[in-house]
């Protein structure tokens, strides 16, 4: 990954972004896209869009989604403590002593998540794990009114932190989950214009994946809207090369050992084998995982959009995901882009996705 590339990443990485608010992010990886694009827009659900070859086929969608998950302002009491509710799914147990910036109408808000101390916990809780409902966000507001005058309700919050380089080409941040995709799809995309794409392919910033569940999110009216013949999703996946993972349950899967190619009934067959057969002939080192249902990812969405999708999945690995510190292999990231751009250099307009 060259240096302007690695710069726009850490950026995205760092921009605020939680399910429904991605505009900080998203703008960023438009003024990217608009650096190169033939043509970028966004829709009413703040899905962002870049576009090569307009008039060619067939049409590709590269989804990764720019959201990350949240926290939402659900209480003020008359103390001035925030009560909040999780956007997305969270383990409470990270929250706990954390330094939080509420995104309100006026600009960033500075809080700390509060939990009882340590010495005061006693008895069977001492054992119990910490609910999101048993945490609060301290802004340092000593009543309800002045608590009000700077949050409202429905204010979201993400964690404080900035992306760490932690050496051996691993970097850890707060939202890998996935603004890694956002910016394989980014670059997938510029590359593939460089090697002499001609297929006509749509990257897009998807949005709300983290509290999409059955609706889909931003990907499923995304893909609506585009009607592609077939689709690369791009996200994470759980790297399994840490201590206390059981390898026969969850499949081995290692961070800097390449891009992971998803094998399973939500697959198109013909795009994986296609992805794979980039991956030789460039060769580039990739791994397998079993999928066999849901993906729990865009291509869930994306895959029965209209009347069917032909969808791949390329994931990153990642470990700690939906934690404050994700951590991902900046190689792993940079080979994703350039294995789906070279899938896609070799797309001709007669290419065919059935079976």
């Amino acid at each position: 990954m060259d240096s302007e590339t690695r710069e726009l990443f850490i950026r995205l990485l760092d921009a605020p972004g939680p399910s429904g608010y991605e505009a900080a992010a998203t703008a960023i990886w438009r003024a990217a896209a608009d650096e190169f694009a033939a043509r970028t827009w966004t829709d009413v659900h703040g899905n962002n869009f870049a576009e090569i070859n307009p008039d060619s086929s067939p049409t590709v969608m590269l989804a990764g989604h720019a959201d990350e998950i949240g926290l939402m302002v659900n209480h003020i009491d008359e103390d001035g403590f925030l009560w909040v509710v999780g956007v997305g799914g969270w383990d409470p147990q990270v929250l706990v002593g954390q330094r939080v910036d509420l995104l309100t109408s006026d600009g960033l808000v500075s809080g700390v998540v509060g939990r009882r101390a340590v010495h005061m916990i006693k008895g069977d809780d001492t054992t119990k794990a910490v609910k999101l409902k048993d945490l609060w966000i301290d802004i340092g507001a000593g009543s309800a009114d002045e608590a009000a005058a700077r949050v409202s309700i429905g204010d979201v919050a993400v964690i404080r932190s900035e992306t760490i380089d932690l050496g051996n080409d691993l970097v850890a941040a707060r939202s890998i989950d996935n603004r890694v995709g956002a910016i394989v799809v980014l670059e997938a995309l510029r590359r593939a214009a460089d090697r002499g794409c001609s297929a006509h392919v749509v990257a897009v910033a998807t949005v709300q994946e983290e509290i999409g569940y059955v609706a889909g999110g931003g990907a499923r009216t995304g893909a609506f809207g585009l009607s592609p013949s077939a689709g690369i999703v791009v996200d994470v996946t759980h790297a399994t090369d840490h201590p206390t993972i059981d390898k026969k349950e969850h499949g081995d899967i290692r961070v800097g050992r390449g891009p992971v190619l998803a094998r399973g009934a939500a697959i198109n067959r013909t795009v994986h084998a296609g992805l794979a057969s980039a991956a030789r002939d460039e060769g580039l080192e990739v791994q397998i995982q079993a999928v066999p249902a849901m993906t729990g990812t865009d291509a869930d969405a994306v895959r029965m959009s209209r009347d069917g999708v032909a969808v791949g999945l390329v994931s990153v690995p990642n470990r700690y995901m939906h934690s404050p510190n994700q951590l991902v292999s900046v190689s792993d990231v940079d080979q994703s882009a350039n294995l789906i751009a070279a899938y896609l250099a070799g797309l001709t307009e007669s290419a065919e996705f059935s079976g």
